[in-house]
């Protein structure tokens, strides 16, 4: 079961996941720089957002770190699906696969000076909007995925053609600009690794098991019952219907019109 909103102890038992993963899995020299960089930044990313309002996924202090490790795992299970099926994964390595699920949303971190999500001050929006963080306006405008690669590489952190490739394009089709590399209907422009594919679907994965946590306990037996728009009166109808009769029929002076219409009430 996930709990969809942490605790102090369960906001540092994800980071200690998270460190773990980059030792576990990262070589090094690089292994040392994105430990440098995520110790720099450890209080602001720990306590982070993966969003700004309740209703996307994991919009709580805390809830990006709890998001990237559940990415990293789907991620590590979702390989082991398609290498089963007979995906060819020597096209990218395990180091590639943690690597691009771990800062695929890095660029929800803002830059250097500027944090993206900061709290909502506006309580009307807060009551009616679900909006407890709000966009940061100092900050300059960048993509998600752009952001986090230019902060990886404004750290001297490197990367390969297959991990820029799969943060790039981690939103898959709900991203616009996503369209040339993933509709190629000719065979030798389609993506030569199925990393991309993989990533972008451990990224819905973990957001479809956060929505279904936060929301759908919500729609199961707590909804107030529906009352019905008419209720229908036989009773009140047929007085009403009566009435309409007489005065209909008492307006007419043709005994045959009369009968024609006193046929038409009492069907």
């Amino acid at each position: 079961m996930v709990n969809m909103r942490t605790t102090a102890e369960q906001i540092q038992s994800n980071w200690d996941k998270f460190i773990e993963f980059i030792n576990n899995y990262i070589s090094s020299p690089r292994k040392e720089k994105l430990l440098e960089f995520y110790s720099k930044y450890q209080d602001r990313i720990m306590m982070m957002p993966a969003a700004h309002k309740k209703e996307y996924h994991n919009a709580f202090p805390g809830g990006y770190v709890d998001h990237v490790n559940r990415v990293i795992e789907c991620a590590l299970d979702l390989h082991s699906v398609w290498e089963k099926h007979g995906v060819d994964t020597s096209t990218y390595t395990l180091e590639e696969l943690v690597f691009s699920a771990m800062n695929h949303d890095l660029g929800k971190m803002g830059d250097e000076q500027n944090e993206s999500y900061i709290p909502q001050t506006d309580q009307w929006r807060k009551d009616k909007l679900g909006e407890d963080y709000k966009f940061n306006d100092r900050l300059e405008y960048m993509s998600v995925p752009d952001r986090g690669l230019h902060l990886l590489t404004s750290h001297g952190i490197m990367y390969s053609k297959n991990e820029f490739l799969a943060i790039k394009l981690h939103d898959g089709l709900y991203d616009e600009s996503n369209k040339s590399y993933l509709m190629s209907w000719m065979p030798e422009t389609k993506p030569r690794t199925s990393l991309i594919y993989i990533i972008h679907q451990a990224d819905l994965m973990a957001a479809r098991i956060e929505f279904e946590h936060e929301w759908l306990p919500k729609f199961k037996g707590n909804l107030p019952t529906q009352e019905k728009n008419f209720k229908l009166d036989l009773k009140e109808t047929t007085t009403k219907k009566q009435s309409i009769k007489t005065k209909a029929l008492g307006n007419i002076k043709s005994s045959g019109l009369k009968n024609v219409m006193d046929d038409f009430f009492n069907d």
